[in-house]
């Protein structure tokens, strides 16, 4: 940050066959872009259709007004999380800018970078956070703590209340609005 250099936080990745990973990633400047639920479901859509084309189990996932927290488990031996996040992230700015050109281009305001090469951004720059899962009790810890996110932050009472979360999942509650791989996870 010396002379006027920008400083970018760099996010080690570890694709090692057989681990898990903890993601978190956040929305442009902490806004709170997926408060909407046409963002969260875009977000599900996208999940979904990167599950499919990377091979990877979700073993659960919050999706929080201005982050989400995520654990997935690679099938492959040889895989790329960034380019997992890349297919989840990626369609659902594109979409959600698309939406806000054709039905409200004065909220693009809100995701205006002051770039001439990226003039808009819905995802925060960066590769946000990855931590490998090797343990069963790093797992539930993990689990835990992304169900608890919406409790912490005073947005439901308990975690099963929250909508865009895999915690109703695991109570045996009620499914959540995108299907968990219980038969790989090693603790179910």
């Amino acid at each position: 940050m010396l002379n006027g250099e920008r400083y970018t936080k760099r996010c080690q990745r570890w694709d090692l066959p057989g681990h898990a990973h903890e993601l978190t990633f956040s929305c442009y400047d902490g806004r709170p872009f997926l408060s909407r639920e046409r963002t969260c479901l875009y977000l599900g859509e996208a999940i979904a259709a990167a599950r499919a084309k990377h091979d990877f189990d979700l073993w659960a996932y919050v999706f929080m007004p201005n982050h989400v927290h995520m654990v997935i488990c690679p099938r492959r031996e040889s895989y790329s999380v960034s380019d997992m996040l890349r297919s989840m992230k990626q369609p659902v700015a594109r979409r959600a800018i698309d939406y806000l050109k054709q039905n409200n281009p004065s909220g693009l305001r809100l995701l205006a970078t002051g770039e001439h090469r990226q003039p808009y951004r819905f995802w925060q720059k960066g590769g946000g956070y990855d931590r490998n899962i090797t343990k069963v009790e790093t797992l539930i810890e993990s689990v835990r703590y992304i169900h608890n996110n919406p409790v912490r932050k005073g947005l439901v009472e308990v975690p099963e209340e929250w909508r865009f979360s895999s915690a109703a999942d695991w109570n045996s509650d009620r499914p959540g609005p995108i299907a968990i791989d219980f038969d790989s996870v090693p603790v179910y």
